[in-house]
């Protein structure tokens, strides 16, 4: 069976004029704490809660934790416009052999949503997933009622395929959620999603 190349055992740095993804580490605490205190909207829809500092605590060892496991590649953004770290985002459950991973995680603060930062973020992301890694397909996943990132998702290029109904519990672990399911095939990358996005990035 063939098997995708994977850089997981190594540090991966993406980069461009607006943005800089690096390895999310325990470390980053600090850099996070303060939407993590001050702003608990963000986690309204994650499954993994992240609002107080014994929550993000938590969220950093689990993300970690996914890395060392080669099932997922967590980053900390940093938005270079502002000179400040945004947010997070990552990879997950990565299936090399079937070439194929999961993209999401993703949060930024109230002051860097809707600035452009994160389909910079995501052009990387998708760019090295298609081009690096040679994956055949990336998945997204989100509550069905998070409209906003929906829509986000389907402006960078997303397809939808459909809706997983009572897929999980939600992060309250007491009720469920439907959840949207997208995706972007490496032909699609290449057809048109990576022209399209790219031209969006040079928008703001």
């Amino acid at each position: 069976m063939y098997m995708a190349k994977s850089d997981l055992d190594q540090t991966i740095i993406l980069e461009n004029d607006r943005v800089l993804l690096r390895p999310l580490e325990r470390t980053d605490l600090n850099n996070l704490l303060g939407f993590s205190l001050n702003e608990p909207e963000i986690w309204k829809y994650s499954l993994v809660q992240a609002g107080g500092e014994e929550n993000l605590k938590n969220y950093l060892n689990i993300a970690i934790e996914g890395r060392a496991s080669k099932k997922e590649y967590p980053f900390i953004v940093f938005d270079k416009k502002q000179n400040s770290y945004a947010g997070s985002t990552r990879f997950y459950d990565i299936q090399l052999p079937h070439k194929t991973l999961q993209l999401g995680y993703t949060w930024y603060g109230k002051n860097f949503q809707g600035t452009g930062l994160n389909k910079h973020c995501k052009f990387l992301l998708l760019q090295y997933a298609f081009e690096t890694m040679e994956m055949e397909r990336v998945e997204f996943r989100a509550d069905n009622s998070n409209a906003r990132s929906i829509a986000a998702m389907k402006a960078i290029g997303c397809t939808v395929e459909g809706v997983l109904r009572s897929s999980m519990y939600n992060g309250d672990g007491l009720t469920r959620r439907d959840s949207i399911v997208l995706s972007i095939l490496k032909k699609e990358w290449f057809d048109s999603v990576k022209e399209n996005l790219k031209k969006q990035c040079e928008v703001k």
